[in-house]
């Protein structure tokens, strides 16, 4: 099923809209203000990643391989990191007091491994 986005040329915002397939006929209307002026655009994909392309991406330096990302401490929350930045969110500081522990070699308490 097709995935097509539109900006509208009344409010400039992006909406999307599926389809049974390509030769469905679509009369595009945006969803935030229900403008008919509707221009189409490149859409946006995901693509996954593997655990290579994380390594090459975000290397651990002074590690004696890339497969040391994951024993590298700094990379540890990183994730958590940025996905409070990227939404705008402020961290709990339990959050970052577990994050910075386990930087330090100290598991939370709630982990049994």
């Amino acid at each position: 099923m097709p995935i097509y986005e539109y900006r509208c040329g009344s409010c400039d915002r992006v909406s999307s809209f599926f389809t049974r397939s390509i030769a469905a006929a679509l009369t595009p209307v945006c969803s935030h203000c229900q403008s008919g002026d509707m221009q189409r655009r490149m859409s946006t994909f995901a693509m996954g990643k593997t655990t290579q392309s994380v390594q090459e991406q975000y290397p651990a330096s002074g590690a004696a391989s890339p497969l040391d990302y994951y024993r590298d401490p700094r990379n540890i929350g990183r994730n958590v990191e940025e996905s409070f930045q990227r939404h705008g969110v402020e961290m709990p500081p339990s959050v970052r007091d577990n994050i910075d522990a386990a930087r330090q070699g100290s598991l939370p308490k709630e982990l049994d491994i």
